[in-house]
């Protein structure tokens, strides 16, 4: 099984960086393969709402994005991870997701069903400072449409409150053993 990673945070080892890393060590232990996309390092434009994926399924915008979509329909299971900005996602994996919409282009109007009922998933990996109740909930619902565009089946969310500082969720041994145990159901296909 293979698994592609997106990190959608803007920090390099922060604490949803941390989370999947443990989720990988999981997953491999399975056997299974791991391939990460770090969006901060990449030349990506958000999507201009042009129109120009309605007709192909393909986005007009020649960028770094063009490699992601391959990757992504080359999974068997994709996690996206983001720390929690004002209650969503960050702005990095908000411009994936919206790029997306030519995999949306492509399976709504072209009615391409690209590997349909090889029940692939997809899941959320998300961190927050604060501890609020709903915290979690504007991201839930944007990552599992953009998953359900991308073909995937929305997965059990991997969700941690309360860690601010870069890499403070390693101080948390709980959610660090949560995450590898994580990692291992996915590869095994129980999650």
């Amino acid at each position: 099984m293979h698994t592609v990673i997106v990190l959608g945070s803007p920090r390099k080892k922060g604490n949803s960086e941390v989370l999947v890393r443990a989720i990988a060590k999981g997953l491999e232990s399975t056997g299974g393969s791991v391939e990460y996309i770090r969006l901060n390092s990449l030349s990506l434009r958000p999507c201009q709402g042009c129109g120009g994926c309605d007709k192909t399924g393909a986005c007009v915008i020649k960028d770094d994005m063009t490699d992601i979509y391959s990757q992504v329909d080359r999974a068997d299971r994709l996690i996206v991870t983001t720390p929690i900005y004002f209650y969503t996602v960050s702005a990095q994996l908000k411009i994936f997701m919206d790029r997306m919409q030519a995999f949306w282009a492509r399976k709504y109007n072209l009615k391409v069903k690209y590997r349909e009922g090889e029940g692939r998933k997809g899941y959320l990996v998300a961190t927050a400072a604060t501890t609020g109740e709903r915290i979690f909930e504007c991201a839930e619902l944007p990552v599992r449409y953009a998953l359900d565009a991308m073909g995937f089946d929305y997965g059990q969310p991997l969700l941690v409150k309360g860690v601010d500082a870069r890499g403070e969720v390693i101080k948390a041994e709980e959610p660090l053993q949560k995450a590898i145990v994580f990692g291992e159901q996915i590869g095994a296909g129980r999650l």
